[in-house]
């Protein structure tokens, strides 16, 4: 079994979280993009990728990917001066030193673990000749398509994105597309996979006008993404309705939300306030169970999908059991910070100290925090429009069954209608088996599943539906005729009713 994975996940796996870069001010753009090269281990070689976004607070967003064990987005810190480039996985032990060359078009430099250390060359990635033939062959949609900002009054800050309108006169369904956890662009782009950039495009042919947008510190929107808690994004979920809610051909009364991962936590909560709220929920891999109990899970599926013995999962969930209790006893982050430090030296002394105190800081975050103590199940029934809820059988990240399970029930202990399916294969990024990904420009190209498309087209067709439905009319008849001295009633007159 290749020793590299066994190795990242040594430590607690977050693969959901967002992951604290270090500050980099000297030429950030020569780092931006996806950079991948072939890792020697044992027996053969693994390809690595690490995707690296600037963010606006002069900081870095850096993930992670082993496509061959459809790992993704493990949280990577990121050093820089000069020419001389640094990489951590922290929980893993493992890092990258080296130095950017030819002009930014590759890193070069040493790759070192406990029990390995090789050389390694991570070129940047070009786009996939079947996303360069896309791109190329791109026509003039056949609906309207403008970019936009909108303002978080509580943050204070704009948000930027593209705003898609189905062409004719409307009024149109309208939906805002919120992301997973990490700071994502407004097609929330994986590895050339435009997850959102696809949904935006079909539901605004499908006849829904679509909102997305860059998260809060990530391209053209303001704010800062890394202070942000779940709860904190909600906030910009609301300044997206309501700017949808006052834009011209689009129904206010039929304007929704659809997330993925932690956004169809953020929709659900936005949806389970008593005003601002959604007329309708998708739910792209929400989740059901607490915070806490979705990352010790992911920790041990991953584990055990690469091969690790049934001690190691148990000595390393162990580990982030005493981590986590830790973090959640200590609301001060000083003295928290201190325990989680001790913790993680003392169960590998091959840890820095550095190291360790970065792990503790990120455990101890804003986001951290609130994930920890976070359980969607107690806010569920407080949601009382229709929900749609979708989970992929393949999904390493959030569990299908576990999770619809627990989101159908709570949803049904309010009055909100559900509808849930649960899809055979789909991973959590909605892509179908890599079988069945159509074939463009000669190469494999990464799909929605064509089976949550359906399913997203005939439920939001109702809201549809419905944002193009005429207003009731009432009619109120006249009184009867008054007896003799009393006032005459008023002639009768029609009221619209909102739908």
């Amino acid at each position: 079994m290749q020793k590299l994975l066994l190795l990242l996940l040594g430590l607690t796996l977050w693969a959901t979280g967002s992951s604290h870069a270090e500050h980099l001010a000297e030429e950030p753009p020569r780092l931006n993009g996806q950079w991948q090269g072939p890792l020697k281990v044992p027996g053969g070689a693994i390809t690595l990728v690490v995707t690296i976004v600037p963010l606006s607070n002069g900081t870095y967003y850096a993930a992670l990917d082993v496509p061959q064990q459809r790992i993704s987005r493990m949280p990577v810190e990121v050093e820089a001066k000069g020419d001389n480039l640094t990489l951590r996985i922290e929980q893993a032990g493992s890092s990258f030193e080296g130095k950017v060359l030819d002009g930014g078009s590759k890193l070069s430099g040493t790759w070192q673990q406990p029990g390995l250390k090789t050389d390694l060359v991570l070129a940047r990635s070009a786009a996939p000749a079947a996303a360069l033939a896309a791109k190329k062959l791109r026509l003039t949609p056949p609906y309207r398509e403008a970019e936009v900002t909108f303002l978080n009054p509580t943050g204070k800050f704009r948000l930027s994105g593209t705003l898609t309108i189905p062409s004719g006169e409307g009024p149109f369904a309208a939906v805002a597309l919120l992301s997973d956890s990490g700071p994502h662009d407004r097609d929330a782009d994986l590895q050339g996979y435009h997850l959102f950039g696809i949904l935006a495009d079909y539901l605004t042919r499908h006849g829904v006008a679509v909102l997305r947008f860059d998260d809060r510190g990530v391209g053209r929107s303001g704010g800062d993404y890394h202070r942000a808690t779940t709860a904190d994004l909600v906030t910009d979920a609301q300044a997206a309705l309501a700017f949808l809610g006052k834009t011209p051909l689009i129904a206010p009364q039929q304007v929704g939300l659809l997330g993925h991962g932690e956004g169809a936590n953020v929709a659900l909560l936005a949806a389970a306030q008593p005003q601002n709220a959604p007329a309708f929920v998708a739910s792209l891999a929400g989740y059901g169970q607490a915070g806490r109990d979705v990352l010790r899970r992911q920790q041990g599926e991953i584990m055990r999908l690469i091969g690790t013995e049934s001690t190691q999962i148990k000595a390393a969930q162990a580990l982030y059991d005493q981590l986590v209790d830790a973090v959640r006893q200590t609301p001060n982050n000083t003295a928290a910070r201190a325990k989680v430090v001790a913790l993680l030296r003392s169960s590998n002394t091959a840890l820095s100290e550095s190291m360790a105190r970065a792990r503790a800081a990120e455990l101890t975050s804003p986001w951290s925090r609130y994930f920890l103590d976070f359980n969607p199940a107690t806010r569920l029934p407080q949601v009382a429009c229709p929900v749609l809820l979708l989970n992929g059988t393949a999904d390493l990240q959030v569990a299908a069954g576990r999770n619809l399970n627990v989101l159908q029930k709570g949803l049904h202990l309010g009055p909100a209608p559900v509808e849930a399916h649960r899809l055979s294969g789909v991973n959590h990024w909605f892509q179908p088996d890599p079988s069945d990904w159509p074939i463009v420009a000669g190469e494999r190209q990464a799909a929605f599943s064509p089976e949550a498309l359906e399913y997203l087209r005939t439920w939001l067709a109702e809201r549809a539906k419905l944002a193009k439905a005429p207003l009731p009319v009432t009619v109120r008849r006249p009184a009867a005729k008054p007896a003799k001295g009393v006032a005459p009633a008023r002639r009768a007159r029609r009221s619209v009713a909102k739908a």
